[in-house]
């Protein structure tokens, strides 16, 4: 059994999580909260990164755990430009596109950065990033729309949909390079992915594209009604880009990103909630079924996941709808830390070739 040991970085907007690994088991886990004084003193994000580091290091101080002999530390992969799935060893390339944010300045950008600096001070440790949400893998024929200038981009919870469709292949004793399986992460925001043998070859764009609404994102909406909005003189430039990512959805429809509480009321009688939430099963079902003609109906399984996947009433819509495609399985949330080290630990174990960033 490989017993190396791995520190986890995953920055989020307000928190970094960090997590300790003995091999395959966590020894550690710990959320550190980040306040709006805080963060407010830094210009950007880009400027957080010393506070961020330093906060680490001094938590894992505190909980005695020692520093200089990890083996791999491995960050959040953040917005850098599209690229395969799989492990990627930090490099100066790499580096210098976190920084700049090439897609987009986002906290986990800063997942990369500190690991390669934490992991220069300690002797034989490596930095890695795994998986980020820019994972491209599209085929061709996916890019086009009906329009040259507005092709469609590979934007999803590639960390998670990899790690749940890699866990269903297990289960069905089989490789994940070898099925066909469809992966619907269903979170703050939902993506939902066509997986033909270990590649995402189809998912829509779950950060301000299209695809199902979800709890606080719109989703696929009427272009010309959205144009119409647009130049209406009512709303600006940054509240059309929040209507579509943070206001929309669930948020705009009952004024909670709440998944549970809109459940709980649809479930003692509230029929206006029960239809926002089956609504959204049904364009997720409907995804789904989509995803099954990309893949010519040879599917090996369906599996759900992410925090929604918690929801009877919406596992229980979806499944009535897309029970017939293939065998659905549930991996109710996520687990994003344990993923980011299963990757590490594929690498220094020697199962999986690290790949160059360039």
């Amino acid at each position: 059994m490989n017993c190396s040991k791995i520190l986890v970085i995953n920055p989020g907007s307000t928190s970094t999580k960090i997590a300790v690994y003995q091999g395959c088991e966590s020894v550690f886990l710990k959320t550190l909260r980040h306040s709006s004084e805080q963060l407010a003193q830094f210009e950007n994000i880009s400027a957080q990164f010393e506070f961020r580091k330093e906060t680490i290091l001094s938590e894992l101080i505190q909980a005695d755990i020692e520093i200089d002999d990890f083996d791999a530390i491995v960050g959040r992969g953040g917005l850098v430009k599209p690229i395969e799935s799989g492990v990627y060893e930090v490099n100066e390339p790499l580096k210098a596109d976190l920084r700049k944010g090439v897609l987009g300045e986002h906290a986990s950008n800063l997942g990369g950065l500190i690991a390669d600096d934490i992991a220069k001070t300690i002797p034989n440790a490596r930095a890695f990033i795994a998986d980020p949400v820019v994972v491209d893998e599209l085929e061709d024929v996916a890019r086009v729309t009906g329009h040259p200038d507005m092709p469609r981009r590979s934007v999803f919870h590639a960390l998670n949909q990899k790690a749940v469709a890699k866990n269903y292949a297990k289960a069905i004793d089989r490789k994940y390079e070898d099925i066909n399986v469809i992966v619907a992460h269903l979170g703050g925001g939902i993506s939902v992915g066509a997986h033909r043998k270990g590649k995402v070859i189809d998912v829509n764009n779950a950060l301000d594209g299209y695809g199902p609404f979800s709890p606080e994102r719109a989703g696929t909406l009427p272009t010309g009604a959205l144009i119409d909005m647009c130049f209406s003189g009512k709303h600006t430039y940054e509240e059309m880009r929040k209507l579509v990512n943070g206001k929309g959805g669930m948020v705009a429809h009952l004024g909670t990103n709440q998944a549970h509480e809109v459940e709980a009321k649809a479930v003692a009688g509230d029929e206006h909630n029960m239809l926002i939430l089956t609504a959204m099963a049904y364009q997720i079902a409907k995804t789904i079924g989509g995803c099954a003609t990309v893949l010519k109906g040879e599917v090996d399984g369906i599996v759900i996941t992410g925090g929604i996947a918690h929801d009877k009433t919406v596992i229980a819509y979806i499944k009535a709808m897309v029970d017939w495609i293939a065998p659905m399985k549930v991996y109710p949330g996520e687990d994003e830390m344990k993923a980011l080290a299963d990757n590490a630990l594929s690498v220094l174990s020697g199962e999986v070739t690290c790949k160059v960033y360039q």
